[in-house]
């Protein structure tokens, strides 16, 4: 339990130090850009959604820096894909990992005794799943694929 704590602490310090990437932090990154846009507008990218005809700078205004950036090039044009995942993790179970050993007195005798305990801990695996995927062309959102769930 106790290295859980001093991971969490370590990972607060570390996004105190590095900074976040926000909304709000990513308005003020690219000001002059979201402050060209109608109300209508802003308000969906505030709430971090994206629309067709959208450019860059409006898309990592409301989703923030892609995972993946895929460039395609064929002999006309060039398109750009950015990916965004979702990050989690998945409880596969436990295993059986040791013994905890214990060191008794046993009340009728007055020996020590030594009591064996399995140590069990649970299993995780990462897991990384597309979430949504923004295609570029011409420097605008020409479709957007995501993940129902």
């Amino acid at each position: 339990m106790f290295k859980i704590h001093r991971l969490l602490a370590l990972v607060c310090l570390a996004l105190f130090l590095g900074g976040c990437s926000t909304i709000p932090s990513r308005i003020k990154e690219k000001s002059a850009a979201f402050s060209a846009l109608d109300a209508d507008t802003q308000n969906k990218i505030r709430l971090g959604r994206v629309e067709v005809g959208y450019s860059p700078d409006l898309v990592y205004i409301a989703l923030g820096t892609p995972d993946e950036r895929l460039t395609q090039t064929t002999k006309t044009d060039t398109s750009e894909t950015w990916i965004y995942n979702s990050y989690r993790q998945e409880y596969l179970g436990s295993t059986r990992t040791g013994y905890r050993q214990y060191v008794v007195i046993d009340p009728k005798t007055h020996q020590a005794v030594v009591i064996y305990e399995p140590v069990y801990s649970s299993i995780y695996r990462d897991r990384v799943d597309e979430r949504i995927r923004i295609n570029f062309k011409a420097s605008q959102v020409e479709s957007i694929e995501q993940v129902k769930r």
